[in-house]
């Protein structure tokens, strides 16, 4: 027997969740497929190495869902200063300063991805298949595809989400290709305890090795991310945590205040990949699946549930004027959407590296220029903070706090 299903979703993390829960309530029929369940929170437990910056768009999207309150029902942090430094250049950025009471907020990955699954309960249409594993993935032209499980059964659907990573299999079966390169460093992501109290500025200084990032957590507690060349990156990761410790007093600004103590490291090379199309007839590619991006600004979570917001946007508008959701024209819209504002952050971003990871004198002199600048014009300084934020571009409606069903 066939299980028949409108929409299947490949994948249950944070954006798979999401675009499931931008669609519960409709009258499609949909399907999370997760491989494994993240473990229960609870308040006791030391905060996971897998941060992310959410801005307010991510925020709004997940509040319209009805998923914040999962998230503020456990923990999260807010902060509103966000301090940009090199040598010579300093800008610092306060929502204050747009009548906002946050530029975003520190949240542990887990924890989004618990609210959203938690969310999907109260959706008599989504069913989470969890947990489960993909045997087989059979995809052609003009048909549904059919999915069978290791437990063998057998499910079928219009359209095919691929939310299953940088190495989604949905997206190698179905033959859409990317263009991809690796960045010459790696990030090494170390949990401290320090001396102050909760803290609501995040910060990033840029020096000659790479980038020094801190994200504030809460309570007295932090996320450095520490940018170097692989070889370096190793050698750090390899320490013990006292002298590791001493490595990252020694490096970093006496801003980071005194470090009590390292808790936890984790490391991941830094790499770009985009896909040259995201959709097919009746498949399409959000989040990891259809780019991965330099983590620099902490936009990969972030654009990644526009892609959900988007999607669920386009399926649901399709489904109230009697489309069909796995035609292409339907989809293109989505990809018409997400696709270039997604390869224009990129750019930015590349842009951003190779401007601060260089130290060739007219670079430095216009960063540092650059820097000085934004802290001087006001009016750029706003835009800069808006864009941080995901509150400029093509904005599906979620991200403006706008229901779609």
């Amino acid at each position: 027997m066939k299980e028949e299903f409108d929409i299947i979703i490949v994948g249950g993390g944070m954006v798979g969740a999401a675009v499931a829960c931008t669609l519960g309530g409709s009258s499609l029929k949909v399907a999370v497929i997760e491989n494994t369940l993240p473990l229960p929170f609870e308040p006791t437990q030391p905060h996971d190495l897998r941060v992310s910056a959410l801005s307010i768009a991510s925020k709004n999207i997940l509040e319209t869902v009805g998923a914040w309150t999962g998230i503020e029902n456990r923990r999260l942090c807010p902060f509103r200063r966000m301090r940009v430094w090199e040598t010579a250049g300093d800008t610092e950025f306060c929502s204050d300063d747009i009548n906002h009471p946050a530029l975003g907020y520190i949240v542990e990955n887990r924890i989004t991805q618990l609210a959203l699954l938690e969310r999907l309960q109260a959706f008599d249409n989504v069913k989470l298949i969890s947990p489960a594993s993909i045997k087989t993935i059979t995809y052609s032209l003009g048909e549904n595809s059919v999915l069978e499980l290791d437990d063998d059964r057998v499910l079928t659907a219009k359209v095919l989400v691929a939310a299953d990573g940088g190495q989604s299999r949905v997206r190698q079966t179905v033959g859409l290709g990317v263009t991809s390169w690796d960045y010459k460093q790696h990030a090494l992501v170390i949990y401290i305890e320090t001396d102050y109290g909760q803290q609501d500025i995040t910060w990033q200084r840029f020096v000659p090795s790479g980038p020094q990032a801190f994200l504030p957590l809460n309570g007295n507690f932090g996320s450095i991310v520490w940018y170097n060349s692989p070889d370096e990156v190793k050698r750090l990761k390899s320490l013990p945590y006292e002298q590791l410790k001493a490595e990252l007093i020694a490096a970093f600004p006496t801003c980071l205040g005194k470090v009590n103590q390292v808790l936890g490291v984790a490391s991941f090379p830094l790499k770009r990949q985009h896909a040259q199309n995201y959709v097919k007839p009746g498949v399409v590619l959000v989040g990891d699946a259809a780019h991965m991006i330099n983590p620099l600004a902490g936009q990969g979570v972030n654009i990644g549930l526009l892609d959900a917001a988007a999607l669920g946007e386009v399926l649901i508008d399709a489904t109230k004027n009697g489309l069909d959701i796995s035609d292409e024209k339907v989809l293109k819209r989505y990809e018409k959407i997400r696709r270039n504002e997604n390869l224009k952050m990129m750019t930015v971003m590349d842009i951003f590296y190779q401007v601060f990871s260089n130290e060739v004198l007219p670079l430095k002199f216009i960063r540092n220029l650059g820097l000085g600048l934004a802290e001087r014009i006001l009016p750029a300084k706003n835009k800069v903070m808006r864009s941080a934020m995901g509150l400029e571009g093509n904005l599906p409606k979620l991200a403006k706090g706008e229901p779609i069903i």
